[in-house]
């Protein structure tokens, strides 16, 4: 019988996860190469896969289920080999648990949603997981690593041209059909270097693993790339970028610097915008967090940049350290803007912050989506127009 597989949404870690979590669910967050999503489809195999989620997002992201039994599997829990097998081992009324927190329940909508389970079993590893932000980039190597076996087992490299200098290990580069690099220099001494389908390394970029490049995405002339760095698919980036996720479809074209960053999906960063990663006291950073609705120490010394989907910054733009930019934000002029920007705020740390009618903001994000081909449907304005309709957005 063919499997119903359901990524879940947890309601306090999807809430530490915003901006990122609005307008997707948990599992399509990417880490390393992949999203989470596909990192599980390759270990459990074919099935029905979809999402229990926030209400709002039903739409886009439909939920397919079962009435008897479905298997239940966590959206921001990274998943290995051996937690894969454990999850497919799970009988009927049986849930899978690290500590507290559950991983995966086989069984009812009902006694899921009650909690009620037959029989609790613990993982035997304890999994990586996503809990905050800076979780992405934090695991975001070590997870790389894992992808780049996992997708290049038994399969073979396109062939390097003579142009690209190596420092390291050539055997850690792999170039998927179509890959473009010419040029430029790549060191492996510290992980893998994958190249996607169709995917550009223009010359002269310096290029230091682990690091990743999804198809169709470009390294402009001359970039300056330290691991561990992630470029989601038909994302652009040049100047100097270090240990940065971006989702996808978002671009940093030009000179400046992020690090310790994650960046959402159709977002774009103005030529020589620099976002500060480090306190000039070298103190722990403090993030916002949404449930709290306040600033936050994470016990961390470097944090950078995170936006959520169809942010933008202007040229030149100063980012403070550990800055949170919500969706659809536009950020631009001289000064450094506050650390939290609402979704839907225009404006700049002289000038003050306004709100993005929804109007403007469909006729934008519908123009930067069509210059790749996509359509900004009537399912992504629901998400937005629920977004915009929170009546603090802090939510």
């Amino acid at each position: 019988m063919k499997r119903y597989i359901i990524f879940f949404d947890d309601n306090d870690t999807r809430r530490n996860l915003l901006p990122l979590t609005y307008t997707r669910p948990a599992a399509l967050l990417r880490v390393g190469i992949t999203t989470i999503e596909e990192k599980w489809r390759a270990m459990l195999g074919e099935a029905t896969y979809s999402y229990l989620t926030v209400t709002y997002l039903k739409r886009k992201y439909p939920l397919r289920a079962r009435r008897t039994t479905n298997l239940l599997v966590a959206g921001h829990v990274i998943p290995s080999q051996q937690l894969a097998q454990q999850v497919l081992g799970l009988n009927v009324g049986e849930a899978l648990m690290d500590g507290n927190e559950l991983i995966a329940f086989n069984g009812s909508a009902q006694d899921f949603d009650s909690r009620h389970f037959e029989h609790i079993i613990y993982v035997d590893e304890k999994p990586l997981s996503l809990h905050q932000l800076y979780d992405i980039f934090e695991l975001n190597g070590r997870v790389m690593e894992q992808d780049f076996t996992r997708l290049t087992a038994g399969r073979e490299s396109q062939p390097l041209s003579s142009t690209v200098t190596v420092v390291g290990d050539p055997t850690r580069i792999f170039l998927e059909p179509g890959a473009d690099v010419e040029g430029a220099i790549l060191n492996t001494r510290q992980g893998p270097v994958y190249v996607g389908t169709d995917a550009v390394i223009m010359e002269g970029a310096c290029i230091r693993a682990p690091f990743a490049a999804c198809h169709h995405a470009q390294v402009k002339m001359g970039a300056k790339i330290y691991g561990a760095t992630t470029l989601g698919p038909y994302s652009k980036v040049g100047g100097e970028v270090e240990n940065t996720v971006f989702v996808g479809y978002s671009n940093k074209a030009h000179d400046g610097f992020i690090g310790d960053a994650v960046i959402g999906e159709w977002c774009n960063i103005g030529g020589g915008t620099s976002a500060s990663n480090l306190k000039n006291d070298y103190s722990d950073i403090k993030l916002w967090n949404y449930t709290l609705r306040r600033f936050v120490p994470t016990g961390r010394q470097f944090c950078g940049l995170f936006m959520g989907d169809h942010s933008k910054t202007g040229v030149n733009c100063m980012i403070n350290t550990a800055t949170v930019l919500g969706v659809g934000v536009n950020v631009h002029g001289a000064g450094f803007p506050r650390n939290f920007v609402a979704s839907f705020q225009e404006g700049s740390a002289e000038s003050g912050f306004k709100d993005v009618p929804l109007k403007a903001f469909f006729e934008t994000a519908q123009r930067v989506m069509a210059r790749r081909g996509i359509t900004l449907t009537d399912a992504d304005r629901d998400i937005f127009t629920a977004i915009y309709n929170i009546s603090d957005r802090y939510k």
